[in-house]
């Protein structure tokens, strides 16, 4: 991993590294929090793709969700993308044309500053690891494109809590965004959305090995992130979809009435596949980066701070593209509306229709190809046989 200097870079043109695909560490100093306190000596985790152009006006900011990484699409690398359907040579984000950046959020676990990482006294910051929001990760992003050279981006687009950071970005720089893609978000954190939310956190926090956050050195908190992931993953699917998938059968061998005690019994299917999602989660994530961007997402409200919600939305000069997902349950068509309602001007909010629920943001992207290339990307061709990202 390269570690840049704070002067300006421009990859792909003065002989910074330029790799697509391949994680790269940017030092951006101390960043100052909404909530108070500071991180000193700030490390941002990034992947870009493509090359940028001599005027610096074909940057693609795509922002990650929850549990997401900065890895939007193969390039060079090994490894599948989340979003490879829509990123990449050829693609409706076409990196042939477009300078793609992604950025692993602060807070997070791939790369970026995070509880994992060690504070100034050489030990993990753990439960000492201060309260960040969308807000403050923004901020942390406008300081990494100055030294990348970017001084607006030509789109900025985001899906879930990507679609957060996205919308932020467009309300906090205006002047540095010209188009904004905001996909099954909100303009604001729901109760309900916070709900789902505080259960997950205490499923963590309850679990013994937690120990407030300090678990680092012994045993990680696997049943606490397990169940909360399981509560997750039942939000970011529909209802018709897991009775289509699973109904009420059982897991293959086993019985579901074949047990005196409810603990011995066997599983449904569906029980099965939570477990196998949580799994997956426990051996890719860390618990206390879980809860900090977690309570990031819980707190995003573009009108904290700014007077009504139409007010601040507005205030907003870019132009903006709002799609959400007929199924979802998560994040709720009408919230997306909601959002557009509340932007200048008559902005469409686009559908995926899928049954999938929220997670068709990742797995149905391609539906919204032809749209998004008309508003934002303009030449851009259709893939062709590619398959969907997987979530």
């Amino acid at each position: 991993m390269t570690a840049y200097p704070a002067a300006p870079l421009h990859p792909g043109i003065d002989g910074a590294p330029s790799g697509d695909g391949l994680l790269r560490i940017a030092s951006i100093g101390p960043l100052a929090l909404e909530a108070g306190g500071e991180l000193p000596d700030v490390q941002l985790a990034f992947e870009t793709w493509g090359r940028l152009d001599e005027d610096g006006s074909n940057a693609v900011l795509v922002q990650h969700a929850l549990t997401g990484s900065s890895h939007v699409a193969r390039g060079a690398s090994e490894e599948e993308g989340w979003w490879d359907s829509l990123v990449g040579p050829g693609r409706t984000v076409d990196t042939d044309r477009y300078f793609v950046v992604s950025v692993n959020m602060v807070g997070g676990c791939y790369g970026s500053t995070g509880p994992a990482s060690l504070a100034p006294d050489g030990q993990p910051w753990g439960s000492r690891f201060p309260f960040v929001t969308i807000r403050d990760s923004v901020r942390a992003e406008a300081l990494l494109a100055d030294r990348l050279g970017i001084d607006r981006w030509h789109s900025v687009l985001g899906g879930s809590m990507g679609g957060a950071r996205a919308l932020e970005w467009a309300l906090m720089f205006p002047q540095r965004v010209a188009r904004c893609a905001v996909i099954a978000c909100t303009a604001a954190s729901s109760a309900e959305q916070i709900a789902f939310a505080q259960a997950q956190l205490q499923a963590l926090r309850l679990d013994p090995a937690y120990r407030g956050g300090d678990y680092y050195g012994g045993p990680h908190p696997d049943a606490g992130l397990g169940i909360a992931r399981r509560i997750a993953h039942v939000t970011y699917r529909s209802e018709k979809e897991l009775d289509a998938r699973f109904g009420r059968a059982e897991q293959d061998g086993e019985q579901t009435l074949g047990a005196v005690l409810p603990a011995d019994r066997g599983r449904y299917q569906v029980e099965s596949y939570l477990d196998h999602q949580a799994e997956k989660l426990v051996d890719r994530f860390d618990a206390n980066s879980y809860v900090i961007l977690t309570e990031a997402l819980m707190s995003h409200d573009a009108a904290r701070g700014r007077g009504s919600l139409d007010g601040a939305l507005g205030t907003a000069t870019a132009e903006f593209f709002i799609a959400a997902v007929d199924s979802d349950r998560l994040y709720v068509p009408e919230q997306s509306r909601r959002l557009a309602a509340g932007l200048p001007g008559d902005v469409p909010v686009h559908l995926i229709s899928s049954p999938v629920g929220h997670d068709a943001f990742l797995t149905q992207i391609h539906q919204l190809d032809g749209k998004l290339r008309a508003a934002f990307y303009p030449g851009a061709q259709p893939a062709v046989g590619f398959p969907p990202a997987a979530t």
